[in-house]
């Protein structure tokens, strides 16, 4: 399951990348390379309809979203974490719960899951806890919006998994949008990094190396 989803991601990053370039390439050509394209589609704003601005904001969106990714991979949603102790690493064998209660937990489970191309998972999750601190309606609404575009819509390239009810429940929540918008889709992203992803890190040889560089003693000047 998880060597299967690392080479589908791979695969997808690889054709986000293959088609911004053919497009690019052919406007060079074309002497017509668009300089601001839109970012918003003109009948809706969260991208749950067949949208007819879709096809023709296609091409444009493909090269701004694949530009975003490199620009921002490993940036967005970054936490400030402590370096953990030898104790705080060795809990998080014990439950996927002390992984995310733990700053440096999320940090270091976050860098696990970037070498398996699943990272987007995180930011997901993270994106949700910030979003559920928030109180003023009109930034609520502007967070949600903005995660739906980054995780949730088909067009982003960091989509994550979710099923078919849980898209539902989000896309009548997208109505009136609240701080508890993605309350199910959350979940859903943390019983899965849960399942499958924790089990992998803590087996991995990037969690035994921390665990062995927080073991050993200091050395001496």
């Amino acid at each position: 399951m998880g060597s299967e989803r690392v080479e589908m991601r791979k695969r997808q990053m690889q054709v986000h990348q293959e088609a911004a370039a053919s497009v690019l390439q052919a406007r060079h050509r074309m002497g017509n390379t668009p300089t601001n394209a839109s970012n918003a589609c003109c009948f809706c704003w969260c991208c749950c309809c067949s949208c007819s601005c879709l096809t023709v904001r296609g091409e444009d969106e493909t090269i701004q979203r694949t530009t975003f990714e490199h620009r921002t991979e490993g940036t967005i949603n970054c936490e400030e974490s402590p370096k953990p102790t030898v104790e705080d690493a060795r809990s998080w064998a014990m439950s996927f719960e002390k992984v995310m209660k733990s700053a440096a937990g999320r940090s270091c489970f976050r860098q696990f899951l970037r070498t398996e191309f699943s990272e987007e998972n995180m930011m997901f999750w993270l994106a949700c806890e910030e979003l559920k601190k928030e109180t003023n309606k009109t930034v609520v609404e502007e967070k949600v919006r903005q995660i739906y575009e980054d995780f949730i819509s088909i067009l982003s390239p960091k989509e994550v998994s979710l099923d078919s009810r849980v898209r539902d429940v989000i896309n009548r929540n997208m109505l009136e949008p609240t701080s508890h918008t993605f309350d199910d889709a959350q979940q859903q992203i943390y019983t899965l990094m849960q399942r499958d992803s924790y089990p992998r890190y803590i087996n991995s040889s990037a969690y035994m190396d921390l665990l062995k560089s927080l073991e050993e003693p200091p050395s001496e000047p």
